[in-house]
């Protein structure tokens, strides 16, 4: 009797092949960003319609981004990497909220953040970028503007705080500046915030209503409600002069304040390629002993009354 041929069994993957499908790479960049990338897609996509953010998914994409903001500041410090990023933008747009979760974790040692006020009588008199070359980075820095030289294309220019002659030779001069920062090492992002007309008055009236967000609210922000129009066409004007290929515009929608910071944030890690540099875990000393140290009486020294108890 012939015996009938039994089927063979697939052969078992190894170890190896095992470990290797399971293996994830970070898509589109070397730089550990990729995976928030992936989740974020999958979180407002389904079934090709959008959908809204949880917020604990929210929270989520936002950890793990100051996370990679993290290694990216190491790789900072490590490499002597000169950084600047600006971030501009109407007024009530998101970009305090946006550099505040970008700060929220790093060393301001090497993160800082520059917000100037308005310009003293005597800086008036300087050339104008001088008061901001005073704040841009050494090496192993980033410095985040909160608002910057582009004032002048907007606010002051809408406003009739600089002449007409002031305003063009801005126009003129501000390529060139920006030129020159990057031939001279500087890595330079510039991030505009764009709102619409009805979620700007939705966050004004927000910030009338409540007494803790009230101070947001100056009479320049008022300005520049009334003048939407004037503001609208001082922007495209900006764009057109100043959106180089050495320092372009990169516009952030922002009429859903937490979609921005996290898309400002993934967008700012891919432009500055980097590598993990995490120290090895750090191993404490023992404390030295007290070797015969006595304590100073409780009661010779100035204590913050208990306001609060557990």
């Amino acid at each position: 009797m012939n015996s009938q041929s039994q089927p063979s069994k697939p052969a078992k993957k190894s170890a190896r092949s095992k470990s290797a499908t399971k293996k994830k790479t970070n898509s589109g960049s070397s730089n550990g960003a990729g995976k928030a990338e992936e989740r974020g897609s999958k979180a407002l996509n389904k079934g090709g319609k959008k959908r809204r953010m949880k917020n604990k998914q929210y929270e989520k994409e936002l950890f793990e981004l100051q996370l990679e903001l993290v290694k990216l500041q190491e790789w900072i410090k490590q490499k002597g990497l000169k950084v600047v990023a600006i971030f501009e933008g109407r007024d009530a747009a998101g970009k305090g909220g946006v550099i505040k979760r970008i700060t929220q974790h790093l060393n301001p040692r090497i993160c800082r953040v520059v917000a100037l006020p308005a310009p003293t009588e005597r800086e008036k008199t300087q050339w104008y970028f001088q008061r901001y070359v005073a704040h841009l980075p050494a090496a192993g820095e980033m410095v985040l503007f909160d608002r910057s030289w582009y004032n002048r294309a907007n606010v002051e220019h809408v406003m009739g705080f600089c002449t007409d002659e002031e305003y063009q030779e801005f126009m003129r001069s501000c390529p060139e500046f920006e030129r020159m920062l990057v031939r001279a090492g500087i890595i330079f992002i510039k991030y505009w915030f764009s709102v619409s007309d009805e979620e700007q008055e939705r966050r004004f009236q927000s910030r009338l209503k409540e007494s803790h967000k009230r101070w947001k609210l100056s009479p320049m922000d008022l300005q520049s409600r009334a003048r939407w129009v004037e503001y609208s066409r001082a922007k495209d004007k900006m764009f057109a002069h100043t959106d180089i290929k050495q320092a372009p515009w990169y516009v952030v929608k922002s009429d859903n304040k937490k979609l921005a910071r996290l898309n400002c944030i993934k967008h700012l890690l891919t432009m500055i390629p980097y590598e993990d540099l995490t120290p090895e875990r750090i191993k404490l000393p023992k404390r030295q002993s007290s070797g015969g140290y006595v304590r100073p009486p409780m009661s010779d020294q100035t204590f913050v009354p208990d306001y609060y108890y557990q």
